[in-house]
């Protein structure tokens, strides 16, 4: 079984390019990409509980992985929501899955995305985690939207090893990640 081509890239050239930049002693205090977690959050499934299965599938599409359904942590009356709900899917991808995620991510479905200009880098959580919001699930190859009958969203989080935000920033551009561009 062969790795992945962006994981492939990170052990030769990343790691390397990673440890001169910021001067890290240790190989092991490179930073990491840990997990990706793939969540959508469906408010129409209060009202039908069918929409979820679409979007459930969808997600298993997208991500090669089955999703698991997420439940309301406490209820908000109003929006309809009782705690326990089902109110949306998520899928956790780590390792092989994971590269091979990132490299349709970033070659095939962001540029197939209406008017892109890169993704925002101001979405950093301070702790060397990014998330990316996807006001749309057909960018990517594996939907067929003839058979779409309604769009969804995506947020996609970057989970990484790295301390602090700079460095975050430094691995996911390594790796290729379109930012956009600062003025």
């Amino acid at each position: 079984m062969a790795e992945a081509r962006l994981y492939t890239q990170y052990k030769e050239e990343i790691v390397s390019n990673l440890r001169e930049q910021f001067d890290y002693d240790n190989i092991m205090a490179v930073p990491k990409l840990e997990k990706i977690v793939v969540n959508s959050g469906v408010g129409e499934a209060v009202e039908n509980e069918k929409v979820l299965d679409s979007v459930s599938e969808n997600l298993a599409k997208i991500t090669g992985q089955h999703p698991i359904r997420t439940k309301a942590r406490k209820s908000i009356s109003n929006f309809k929501i009782r705690e326990g709900m089902p109110i949306g899917c998520k899928v956790t991808l780590r390792k092989k899955k994971m590269y091979e995620f990132l490299d349709r991510l970033i070659n095939l479905a962001l540029p197939r995305t209406r008017d892109f200009q890169g993704v925002p880098d101001k979405s950093f959580d301070g702790r060397g985690n990014y998330t990316l919001g996807i006001k749309e699930h057909t960018i990517f190859p594996e939907i067929n939207t003839d058979e779409v009958d309604t769009v969804h969203g995506l947020d996609i989080t970057f989970v990484t090893s790295a301390g602090s935000d700079e460095e975050a920033f430094a691995l996911l551009k390594e790796f290729g990640m379109p930012f956009q561009k600062r003025n």
